[in-house]
């Protein structure tokens, strides 16, 4: 039985390494998918991909396996503007891209992680261990004998786990600013995030809005959060930046954008009146 731990960079699974080597699990290999926006830009922030060259020699010397980076061969962008083949009830769609993905079916992660993580593990003859925190009981049911959490099965949660990458010098710099770890494209991550993209990133900020005009699907859509344009989140962006909207205000309200649009308008009008 061949055991190989596939981690992300985040607090979670590097910190899994950690418990597996407290324990003495057995470990065999560590895998780590590497995802790719477009054919040049990683879908990790300039600063997490190369902190991730750091975190390899720390990984290595601590635990003496060297990193495995595999990819699927093919961009998020690739996906984006490829055209599915659709049943025939989808046929008002028959010859659109893909487009964003959707927060009820994440085409991203399925074709750009996982299926390249079953190509590595042999069913009946791996174990595969994943970095779910011993907080996270909704995602319990996923774990078997052949997929496995050594951070469930030792009760660490995920404030043990920032805590021990922080102790052992594996905590990516991202957390420094952000409760999460991910692609920066991502239509789930949080608005503080995507606030936090767009001011210290502006060319990848212009690639989202980019894929934005082309997409037939809204950035983020769904009952939840409402359909919403990157557009949008840009516009609201740049009220906060001219000081009309104070950023995370718990009283704003999508549906009151066009009382923010007016509001804008009329100050400009105010001072162009003023300057004559």
């Amino acid at each position: 039985m061949e055991y190989i731990a596939s981690i992300s960079y985040g607090k979670d699974s590097l910190a899994m390494l950690e418990v597996i080597s407290d324990h003495n699990m057995p470990l065999d290999r560590i895998v780590h998918v590497e995802i790719m926006a477009t054919t040049d830009i990683p879908a990790d922030l300039p600063e997490v991909t190369e902190w991730k060259h750091y975190a390899d020699n720390i990984i290595y010397r601590r635990y003496g396996i060297i990193v495995e980076h595999v990819s699927a061969g093919r961009s998020y962008e690739d996906l984006f503007y490829s055209i599915p083949c659709r049943k025939e009830q989808n046929i008002d769609k028959q010859g659109q891209i893909r487009g964003f993905p959707s927060l009820q079916s994440q085409w991203c992660s399925s074709s750009l992680k996982s299926e390249v993580m079953k190509k590595i593990f042999k069913r009946g003859k791996s174990v595969q261990y994943i970095g779910i925190a011993a907080n996270e009981p909704k995602r319990f049911s996923q774990l078997n004998d052949h997929l496995r959490s050594p951070l469930v099965e030792h009760g660490v949660t995920e404030e043990d786990c920032y805590q021990i990458c922080e102790q052992i010098g594996l905590l990516a710099p991202t957390y420094l600013q952000s409760k999460r770890s991910g692609c920066w494209f991502c239509h789930a991550q949080p608005i503080d995030q995507l606030r936090l993209l767009r001011a210290q990133h502006p060319l990848l900020w212009a690639k989202l809005l980019e894929w934005d005009q082309a997409s037939p699907i809204p950035f983020r859509h769904g009952k939840r959060h409402g359909n919403h344009s990157v557009t949008d989140f840009d516009e609201r962006f740049s009220f906060e930046d001219r000081g009309i909207l104070a950023p995370n205000d718990h009283r704003f309200k999508w549906a009151k954008m066009e009382e923010y649009r007016q509001f804008h308008q009329l100050s400009i009008e105010e001072f162009q009146s003023h300057d004559k």
